[in-house]
């Protein structure tokens, strides 16, 4: 279990196994009989709330690649959406009472938009913790396979910058000090 693993073996583990994450294209099954248990709710109504989950079902297709994440479904009305590492702000994972019954969960990430909801809902994956855990490093720009994270990039360069435009207040601050009469 991840709990159980030191931090940083647990990293590397996860790490090491980028070409699983990019290996998952469908939901797990279980996912067609959490829309079942959910639309027998419906009563009567069954055949037409359960249509429409069968059919997200059967089309939902996932693509995660080195740029981002791609989620796309629908017969009549293809929806597709793609986000990029780089616009996620935050991941959350819900889990619903009949998801944990049937070992699944709904990774919700969301982007700086604008909007409350969640830009892009994961739903239907077994390995939904691995997942999170993926976007997480990926979110934060660490390298898949590399032991160490990167040494220098964007961010050493805007710090860099940061702290030569604090250097230069700072001196503009101490001439206008000396100016005062």
């Amino acid at each position: 279990m991840a709990g159980s693993l030191p931090y940083r073996n647990y990293q590397s583990a996860i790490m090491t196994d980028a070409a699983a994450m990019f290996a998952i294209t469908r939901p797990d099954r279980r996912l067609l009989w959490l829309y079942l248990l959910r639309c027998a709710f419906g009563g009567p109504a069954f055949p037409i709330v359960f249509l429409p989950c069968f059919f997200k079902y059967e089309t939902l297709r996932y693509r995660f690649d080195d740029e981002g994440i791609s989620m796309s479904w629908g017969i009549l009305w293809r929806q597709e959406i793609y986000l990029t590492y780089a616009r996620i702000q935050d991941i959350h994972l819900s889990r619903g009472l009949f998801e944990r019954w049937l070992g699944l969960a709904t990774i919700h990430i969301q982007t700086a938009a604008g909007s409350a909801a969640a830009e892009m809902s994961i739903v239907g994956l077994l390995q939904y913790e691995a997942v999170r855990d993926f976007l997480y490093s990926k979110m934060r720009g660490a390298r898949f396979g590399d032991k160490e994270a990167p040494t220098s990039g964007p961010q050493d360069e805007t710090v860099a910058l940061l702290t030569e435009i604090r250097d230069e207040m700072r001196a503009m601050r101490q001439q206008a000090e000396t100016r005062k009469p």
